[in-house]
């Protein structure tokens, strides 16, 4: 394989400008497919199988006036100290405030608070429920504008009006995520490489990549339901990968160049050895983001999807795109002085490149081999510490109650737990199928009836019927809030009377509403944890065996990992979920940890775990198996991969760092997830209990049995099919600087 990279990379050298066409007029088609063929994105949310979902779905079919779709505002008022909204003047006044909200665009129905018994006992408090014809993203500047005026008449006559909704969400940030992702990934190019030019090429690269991966999720809009945050994802990802495989190749390039290599024959043998191992670690992200499909709920599968292939694009761009890249650079890679050196003493540029990377690591290395066990100890204590407070977790799905105390969304939420009680913030809606009763009225009725009786049960509005008369509404407040266990055992309460119910009137009904959702989209993911963890570990574990032909380093990858995860999930607990340090991080307002970000997590870092374990012991391999002790194997590896995984891994985390500013919080949750899981990852696990557990197994940890050797197909990630590389005379260096520069020339072979 390592072969065949090595000429691809060199046709890609010498065929720049073609190659370099075909990525622009992709590029342009993609651009032009996202003009004119995207349709309008999709924010239904469904978890096919659960009875949330088939309640769902019957009311699209029966009840479609009733099954929503559209964006939601509600308009909490709230009298002055010492007044009732139902005195005649504040009634007037929030009069007017309904009629101006019934004649905004876009605007589908408006509950008048006194006709829909929206007035809390007290007089204190009342709502109006505000539905559109179109989804969240899809309303327009106009309509926003309209409803932040509408209550203007209430709040002249002194009362208080605060809104809640998907219809109040704010909108943007993302560009700003993105500016803050790529300026401090060339902070950090910079630094590593040394030239513009150098650190220019990953950022060039990426963002072609992110161009064409977006505009194509764009584009495909048009023929597939799509959710508008589906790029998201792509975009923190591909960004973040793109750079660091580009990252990964061009060190490796410009370490040829500096042993004296021709540029072309330097660009082959950096796709040839980095480049199969970038194809490698993609492959992993890959196989951890596609295995969301495994879970069963279309979000996460389409979110799961487009970063995968964006991913592709990024491991393409970096095998194909890059070399072409750096034959129009040429040797302009190296710097000022890495070209003087090369000028001056080509032979002797090998040593001198050995001694620019610097001696830390090779120090640390040293340091961690002679005392494996203390490291080994001090890491694993730092990542169970750190993993303490997952003991806490609480899943649930955002809502109001989690935005910062001084937006209008928290105050219209405390408004209505204080006028109504906690469950009016959270209510259930449960549909009655009385099409096979004898009187469907009479059935809705009874239900009615054990509802109101059923423990938990605040309040139970009459039942609404459909036009057919088959079908009929319940709507049913909690005593409890939404995300409390105690309406969580409500619903299965609820959902417990069913068979009771079908024989006394032959009605069925089934619980359905956002927080019936939230429930039943956690007893998905619950069940399919281990069927996702079979696939992606499994899937995993058998690509690094072939990688590294060793039944050890797998698992030890696959160990590593969890503890990885496990650190992460202890770190957004505490933050997130207690607080700790919550303004540091933008987080205002603590809460349950949302559902899906568990699974997503586990198939993000994993792939991102592996991206380093990749990169840094294919290099240990790569001197084992040109004849080095394991001990000094390790050195040598991780004194040729350590500079590069640092400033990968600072990269990766600077650019998910940035998603810390989006509003959403799944979003802000999986930035400050990534970032702790990579930096947990990268500095504790790859540098720290890799290189001890390297040193501890010695050759153990290479051992592969002779029959699993003879059916795995053979990879040569190490390169031993290319042509021996011209060897430079020795020069005088440090011990320490010879070594490492004897496991680079040894990996180029």
């Amino acid at each position: 394989m390592a072969a065949y990279f090595y000429r691809l990379g060199r046709f890609a050298f010498r065929r720049r400008r073609w190659v370099l066409l075909v990525w622009v007029l992709l590029l342009g088609l993609s651009g032009t497919a996202a003009a004119t063929l995207s349709g309008p994105t999709d924010n239904a949310f469904s978890i096919p199988g659960t009875e949330a979902q088939r309640a769902i779905d019957m009311l699209d079919e029966r009840f479609p006036q009733a099954a929503g779709g559209g964006a939601t505002a509600r308009v909490v008022f709230a009298a002055p100290e010492g007044r009732r909204l139902t005195e005649p003047s504040a009634r007037a006044a929030v009069g007017q405030a309904v009629a101006a909200l019934r004649a905004g665009p876009q605007v589908a129905a408006v509950q008048d608070p006194y006709q829909a018994g929206a007035v809390s006992a007290s007089g204190a408090v009342a709502f109006a429920q505000v539905t559109y014809r179109v989804g969240a993203t899809d309303l327009s500047e106009e309509a926003r504008a309209a409803l932040e005026r509408a209550p203007d008449p209430a709040r002249a006559a002194g009362i208080r009006v605060e809104m809640g909704g998907d219809a109040t969400e704010a909108e943007g940030g993302q560009h700003l995520m993105e500016v803050i992702g790529v300026l401090a990934a060339a902070v950090v190019l910079v630094v590593t490489f040394g030239s513009l030019v150098a650190a220019g090429l990953p950022l060039l690269t990426a963002l072609l990549g992110i161009g064409i991966g977006v505009t194509a999720i764009t584009a495909a809009t048009g023929f597939t339901d799509l959710s508008s945050s589906t790029p998201t994802l792509a975009i923190m990802l591909g960004l973040a990968v793109a750079i660091d495989y580009a990252l990964f190749i061009v060190s490796r390039y410009r370490q040829e160049l500096e042993s004296g290599g021709d540029p072309e024959e330097a660009a082959g043998r950096a796709v040839g050895t980095a480049g199969t191992a970038v194809m490698f670690a993609g492959l992993t992200v890959v196989i951890g983001l596609a295995g969301l499909t495994v879970v069963g709920i279309p979000i996460l599968t389409e979110m799961g999807l487009a970063a995968a292939a964006t991913v592709v694009v990024a491991v393409l761009i970096a095998l194909t795109l890059l070399p072409a890249l750096l034959g129009f650079a040429g040797p302009r890679v190296l710097g000022r002085r890495g070209r003087a050196r090369r000028s001056a003493n080509p032979d002797a540029a090998g040593g001198s490149r050995a001694a620019a990377r610097g001696p830390m690591g090779i120090r640390w290395a040293r340091q961690v081999t002679r005392r494996p066990i203390p490291f080994l100890l001090a890491a694993g204590a730092v990542l169970i510490t750190l993993a303490v407070p997952v003991t806490d977790l609480r899943l649930g799905l955002p809502d109001d109650s989690i935005s910062a105390p001084d937006t209008t969304q928290r105050q219209a939420y405390d408004l209505l737990a204080e006028g109504f009680g906690p469950g009016f913030n959270g209510p259930l809606t449960l549909v009655v199928d009385a099409a096979r009763s004898d009187d469907p009225r009479a059935a809705a009725r009874h239900v009615g009836d054990v509802v109101s009786r059923t423990p938990g049960v605040a309040a139970a509005r009459p039942a609404a019927f459909n036009q057919a008369g088959d079908t009929a509404l319940i709507t049913v407040m909690p005593r409890s809030g939404p995300s409390e266990q105690a309406t969580t055992d409500l619903v299965e309460r609820l959902r417990g009377q069913a068979p009771a119910i079908r024989a006394a009137t032959g009605a069925s009904i089934a619980v359905t509403g956002l927080t019936a959702l939230n429930i039943d989209m956690s007893a998905t993911l619950a069940d399919a944890l281990v069927p996702y963890l079979a696939v992606v570990v499994g899937l995993a574990l058998v690509l690094l065996l072939l990688v590294f032909r060793s039944v050890l380093i797998p698992l030890k990858a696959t160990a590593g990992f969890l503890l990885s995860v496990a650190a992460t999930f202890g770190a957004v607990v505490a933050v997130f979920q207690w607080g700790w340090a919550g303004a540091l991080f933008g987080v205002e307002q603590t809460g349950p940890i949302i559902s899906a970000l568990p699974i997503f997590l586990i198939g993000l870092v994993f792939g991102l775990a592996m991206d380093y374990q990749v990169f840094l012991v294919t290099r240990m391999r790569e001197a084992y198996v040109h004849g080095a002790d394991p001990k000094e194997a390790v050195v040598t590896g991780f004194a040729d991969g350590a500079r590069v995984v640092t400033a990968a891994a600072i990269i990766m985390a600077a650019v998910f760092s940035g998603f810390l500013l989006a509003p959403d919080p799944l979003v802000k949750s999986i930035g400050f997830a990534l970032a702790a899981a990579t930096l947990f990852d990268a500095f504790v696990v790859r540098m720290t209990i890799v290189p001890a557990l390297m040193t501890l197994m010695g050759r153990t940890a290479w051992w592969l049995p002779r029959w699993l050797d003879r059916l795995l197909p053979g990879i040569d990630i190490e390169g031993d099919s290319l042509a021996p590389a011209p060897a430079a005379p020795p020069g005088p260096r440090e011990p320490e600087a010879a070594a490492q520069g004897a496991g680079t020339r040894g990996g180029a072979q």
